[in-house]
């Protein structure tokens, strides 16, 4: 495995913490950013780095040196006049291998770098990039995949109006074929990955991929953002997060987090709960997964197809983002076992095993996001939800909007009851479960 790090940045925005010092060399609770860098890459196995280095050159130099005191090669590539993140990397293309990860040398990160290669790998993908929610969608720029994560577009920041985008940011690391880039080494001399070579490619017919992770990856080049960061390194939020670990509330959507109008078939009829983004933002900022588990059987019925769907998810998303809180997964159940609708998609007719009360949204969400079952919990209004939750090994709350509970088709009880999503989140915070990393 071969990792380029960027680490060109000259970091005018850490001038008052760094001073001269190259961006990459910031200090976070005693160490370079840098640093943890080479330390996760030499720990998972990395064969070489190649530091693409251009403002303070000598210092990276310096500090790195060989790499041998971390059991990796370390190589340099310097540029002698800024290139851009991607330009600096096209310059140095000859001395990549077929397949190479590129990080950037600003960012701390705890990430499975050898699953995130396999991923691309198995995908037959051109380029594979790490995206992620975050709280402020309105102002980043959003990437939207398909239903099998390969890439439809890009939306960069600011974003037009009318539109309902995906909470689905750029973390800036990539996995990338050398022979993909060929094409670009000649025209693209000076540019940036996000806002020059990967529209470029994807206008061209390339393959890119969406690979979305719950692990720790966050930008430090900003004063905030380096406070941020080493926050999270001394409460050991920055570690490895998908070994079964993470705590989990899995969220109900219909009565739930949004009103209950009947069937949505249009964005126009979702409408969030009062309450329900602070409850999403609670467990954004305590560390908690929050994750959407949904039946939606407007799609089997045909009143709605799956990318309708997408966009009612994306407001949704939307909404939540313009209050500071994001969904760290969406899972949702298009099928539906009875027939007789007018307009029905025979495929979609079917028993399956994702369908609540069955388990497979759960079970999907703990396998690709390292959930902890029995330690997360389940948030709904029907007794549905408590028999999911029930099904498998969760804790559960029902709370009084929506349904309520009145359904009566199930017949597990709540391990608690709260007024809303707000009140229920409050309660499974309180009742404490130890970090949540």
């Amino acid at each position: 495995m071969q990792i380029a790090i960027v680490a060109g940045g000259k970091g005018a925005r850490l001038r008052s913490r760094i001073g001269d010092l190259p961006k990459p060399l910031a200090p976070v609770a005693g160490k370079p950013l840098l640093q943890y860098q080479i330390e996760l890459a030499s720990s998972q196995g990395a064969r070489e780095i190649l530091l693409l280095v251009g403002y303070g050159a000598a210092a990276i130099r310096d500090f790195c040196g060989d790499g041998s005191r971390w059991g990796v090669p370390i190589e340099y590539h310097e540029e002698t006049a800024p290139l851009g993140t991607a330009g600096c990397l096209l310059d140095a293309l000859p001395r990549l291998r077929e397949r190479f990860i590129v990080l950037y040398g600003d960012t701390m990160l705890a990430v499975d770098l050898r699953r995130f290669m396999a991923d691309h790998a198995a995908s037959g993908a051109d380029a594979t990039l790490f995206v992620h929610p975050n709280d402020h969608p309105q102002d980043s720029d959003l990437v939207e995949a398909g239903q099998n994560r390969r890439i439809l577009r890009f939306h960069p920041y600011p974003h037009p109006g009318g539109q309902w985008l995906p909470n689905l940011v750029n973390a800036a690391a990539y996995v990338l074929e050398r022979r993909a880039l060929q094409a670009f080494a000649g025209e693209l001399t000076r540019g940036d990955f996000a806002k020059d070579l990967f529209p470029r490619m994807l206008r061209r017919g390339f393959h890119l991929r969406a690979y979305p992770s719950p692990e720790y990856i966050k930008d430090a080049g900003t004063p905030e953002r380096l406070d941020h960061v080493e926050r999270d390194v001394l409460s050991g939020r920055v570690k490895a997060s998908l070994r079964g670990s993470r705590r989990a509330v899995f969220l109900d959507r219909d009565g739930t987090l949004t009103r209950d109008t009947g069937l949505v078939t249009t964005p126009d009829q979702l409408e969030l709960i009062d309450g329900a983004a602070e409850a999403v933002r609670a467990l954004n900022q305590a560390g908690w997964l929050a994750v959407l588990a949904t039946n939606q059987p407007v799609v089997a019925r045909g009143a709605c197809t799956e990318a309708e769907l997408r966009i009612i998810h994306n407001k949704l998303e939307t909404l939540l983002g313009r209050q500071g809180a994001y969904l760290d997964a969406i899972y949702y159940c298009p099928h539906h076992p009875h027939s007789g609708y007018p307009g029905e998609r025979p495929e979609l007719k079917i028993e399956c095993a994702c369908r609540k009360p069955a388990t497979g949204m759960i079970d999907q969400a703990a396998a690709c996001l390292g959930v902890d079952l029995p330690h997360s919990w389940m948030v709904g209004d029907s007794t549905l939800d408590l028999q999911t939750a029930a099904n498998a090994g969760l804790r559960s709350v029902l709370v009084a909007t929506g349904n309520g509970g009145a359904d009566g088709r199930y017949s597990a009880g709540p391990t608690l009851r709260a007024d809303d999503v707000r009140a229920a989140v409050s309660a499974i915070l309180a009742a404490g479960d130890g970090n949540p990393w």
